[in-house]
């Protein structure tokens, strides 16, 4: 029996139960999924009057990507390295915390040195996006609103050169650009876009289409979706919080199905 939940703030809108609870129904396996309204503060109370429960796995979501490193001894080499965690889950009765953002940036992601690409905003999903990147590609462009996340982003990916740009940068020109920042955060930018030669990576997923990923695909770009990263993460969880090995691309293929259907 797993017993599991999406963890943050705001939650109401999280697709991660429906995710969950049709894989595990897909493997066979007895489980609940819930989703748990927590913010910052809450976290640190919530995880240690639960740690010792009868919780199997946590998903976390904005905004406790990054306190979570500061409650759990176990953190992965990578969560350390782009400072922010997703996944809580457990090995032999002990917790530890890694980020499948980064698994499935990997996985989503086929870039080539030369590449230019840009990624907005520099919060946990951006230095996920950021690690993936890292030795892959020789620089990459941030656009800001505070140029003080730039050191983090730069320790997320140390192979890289991080060059800090403003919010309303130009996009056209970009063959890759990864969009993390919250929803709305961007909108008032979407109509300086005249030009989509590559590829966007929105990882915001409800409302869908948000304005740029509407007008990146008007303009002629490739777009994939929030709901297409949302799933890719959520495999390697399904994986580590059931113990179960299975089939990635038919997995995926059902649930992206699954969400579609409303």
């Amino acid at each position: 029996m797993i017993n599991a939940a999406v963890l943050g703030s705001p939650i109401s809108h999280s697709l991660s139960p429906k995710i969950h609870s049709k894989a595990y129904e897909i493997l066979g396996v007895e489980a609940t999924y819930t989703a748990i309204e927590i913010t910052e503060d809450q976290f640190p109370k919530f995880f240690a009057e639960n740690s010792n429960g009868n919780w199997d796995g946590f998903s976390l979501t904005m905004p406790l990507k990054e306190v979570v490193l500061d409650c759990c001894k176990g953190v992965s080499d990578i969560a350390k390295q782009i400072n922010s965690g997703n996944t809580l889950y457990k090995v032999g009765g002990d917790w530890r915390v890694t980020s499948t953002d980064y698994l499935a940036f990997n996985n989503l992601l086929d870039v080539m040195p030369g590449m230019n690409i840009a990624i907005i905003g520099a919060g946990g999903t951006a230095r996920a996006a950021a690690g993936a990147l890292d030795g892959k590609v020789d620089a990459v462009d941030v656009l800001l609103r505070s140029s003080n996340r730039v050191a983090a982003m730069s320790q997320a990916a140390p192979n890289v050169k991080i060059r800090a740009l403003e919010m309303d940068a130009p996009l056209s020109s970009y063959d890759l650009i990864i969009q993390t920042t919250p929803v709305g955060a961007y909108d008032q930018y979407v109509e300086k876009l005249h030009d989509a030669r590559g590829l966007l990576l929105e990882c915001l997923y409800k409302p869908w289409p948000t304005p740029l990923a509407a007008r990146y695909a008007q303009l002629g770009g490739r777009v994939i979706s929030g709901g297409q990263l949302l799933v890719e993460q959520a495999l390697f969880q399904i994986e580590l919080f059931s113990g179960n090995s299975f089939d990635f691309a038919m997995m995926r293929r059902e649930l992206l199905l699954h969400i579609s259907e409303g």
